[in-house]
């Protein structure tokens, strides 16, 4: 075996049982990576330099075909079921073994990286990759160790990416030819049979996931942001609901824009890099990420390109879920460090394709833990193939499919945090207005962008403010440069009878949806759960 690239660490491959391979590339540069994936035809260059490439079938995450490796280590640890399925030692074993067996004589590219800002609590990974452009992909998304820590690099967990690799569902068990094992006793991750950049970066989360609470500390699938005063906010929220939009304001410095840890003195970035969605992104109304689609460095996953490079980001013929990955220092104004203080504002964000969510909404410790468990946001109709109609979606903890542990062990990391450090919290729709998806129109970003910073800024805390009827929660009577019928959702329908029973209609969703943690909570969140209508 040859080694080739910039620094080759003692600890070599073979710990993996990967040997007899062709050409492994240590810690390659970005323009050796791209001369790497030009020659391999892995993509193209688009118009100002970024790297654009296809992902095939596979243009999300697989959740149906991601194992855990049930054994004594987690046995007992993990919150087994749909979400997190177990697969045994020996079964994993002999799929795991066949994955080495493809790697063999192929040319690997590798990459060491470090996994959480604060050096107190990160983690080492080592990323091995098929292609170059998948190691781009990590080298932009985690943290980059300095030379000098190269040389001595030992991971602590290593993801191994071969896309080309296809299960044989028959022969391993497994739900298709896509399959992700985790296996937290070899410390290893085994991506095979998708392409989609996607899995690599929450394979890391999963990780974290399940090693920081016992350090007490809370991983959250969350942006987080800093302002003037050195106040920190964190976003909560699903995919569509506007997370990277809102905390990328420019009159606040970026902390991350996905994932973040919550010690007890200080608020952490787990990355170094972003992965935002692109569809139809805005010049003008989003000009720091749009401008990162035109640089050298950044990897467009299934942007449309025509053959002389030019990116049309409104064409979603490959998918509604373009991404661009990038270093997080693309965007102006970011935290270099990665560290900041604990919060003083939490920002819970759900797209209500329904139209009858308050746009901002005042939560108390025991609301905010009953929606963090809730995790709610809506799918709407034309996003996903079969879906024709506003579809409930709820994914505790605003992120399920990367929560090995319980929710509610999480959830009770949230609601003491916040006790003791006394931390505001507001649920921010960011969806519909007027009525539901197709009647009403979205929310405007304007709007929401002003009802964000009153509330970061202290303003809404101190107005006045009603109990919604249907759903609890405080909503504030006035927000500067917000007309004043935005924010009561009842009074932008024509239909208000239509209203009222569509907001009926989702207390419904709501409580049927909490009943699987009732026997897990407390009597105070019990009493803060949405109840529908006698």
């Amino acid at each position: 075996m040859t080694q080739a690239g910039f620094v080759v660490p003692k600890s070599g491959l073979d710990t993996l049982g990967l040997k007899n391979l062709g050409t492994v590339h240590w810690n390659l540069t970005v323009p050796a990576l791209y001369e790497e994936a030009i020659r391999r035809g892995e993509g193209q260059l688009g118009e100002g330099g970024a790297f654009v490439v296809r992902t095939g079938v596979h243009t999300g995450r697989s959740p149906n075909d991601k194992f855990f490796v049930d054994d004594s280590v987690t046995h007992n640890n993990v919150d087994w079921g749909k979400t997190n399925k177990p697969i045994s030692p020996e079964r994993y074993r002999a799929l795991y073994n066949r994955m080495i067996a493809y790697a063999q004589r192929r040319d690997l590219f590798a990459r060491d990286c470090w996994a959480g800002a604060d050096p107190s609590h990160r983690i080492g990974v080592r990323v091995v990759t098929e292609t170059a452009w998948h190691n781009m992909f990590a080298r932009n998304m985690f943290l980059r160790p300095k030379t000098e820590e190269l040389a001595g690099f030992r991971p602590d967990f290593t993801i191994l990416n071969l896309p080309g690799f296809q299960a044989e569902p028959a022969l391993d068990g497994t739900a298709s030819d896509c399959v992700i094992l985790v296996n937290f006793t070899d410390r290893v991750v085994a991506i095979g049979g998708t392409w989609y950049a996607g899995e690599i970066k929450k394979s890391v989360f999963t990780i974290l996931n399940y090693l920081l609470p016992e350090k007490n500390i809370l991983p959250m699938h969350a942006s987080a942001n800093i302002g003037p005063k050195g106040d920190v906010a964190i976003f909560f929220g699903l995919s569509g609901t506007g997370k990277t939009t809102l905390s990328a304001d420019p009159a606040r410095t970026l902390i991350g824009d996905d994932e973040h840890g919550w010690a007890e003195t200080s608020l952490f970035n787990f990355e170094g890099g972003c992965y935002a969605k692109v569809i139809k992104l805005s010049r003008e109304a989003e000009p720091e990420i749009y401008a990162t689609t035109e640089r050298f460095g950044t990897v467009l996953e299934n942007v449309v390109i025509d053959p002389t490079g030019a990116l049309d980001l409104d064409d979603g013929q490959y998918t509604e879920n373009t991404r661009a990955c990038y270093p997080i220092d693309f965007i102006p104004n970011t935290l270099p460090s990665g560290i900041a203080a604990t919060p003083e504002n939490i920002v819970m964000l759900t797209a209500d394709a329904f139209g009858v969510l308050p746009p901002i909404s005042r939560l108390s410790p025991e609301q905010a833990m009953y929606h963090f468990l809730s995790g709610y946001t809506a799918r709407v109709a034309g996003t996903e193939k079969g879906v024709t109609e506003p579809q409930a979606t709820f994914s505790t903890c605003f992120g399920a499919p990367f929560m090995p542990r319980h929710p509610t062990v999480y959830a009770k990391m949230l609601g003491e945090k916040m006790a003791r450090q006394n931390v505001k919290c507001w649920l921010v729709n960011t969806g519909w207005s007027g009525g539901g998806f197709g009647v009403g129109q979205r929310m405007s970003i304007r709007h929401t962008r002003a009802m964000v910073r009153a509330a970061l800024d202290g303003t809404l805390a101190a107005a006045a403010s009603s109990t919604d009827p249907h759903f609890g929660m405080q909503v504030p009577s006035a927000c500067p440069d917000v007309p004043g019928d935005v924010l009561n959702p009842r009074n932008t329908w024509k239909d208000k009878k239509a209203y009222d029973s569509t907001a009926r209609d989702l207390t419904q969703r709501f409580e049927k949806n909490f009943q699987q943690f009732e026997s897990h909570v407390d009597g105070k969140i019990k009493q803060a759960a949405i109840r529908a209508a006698a």
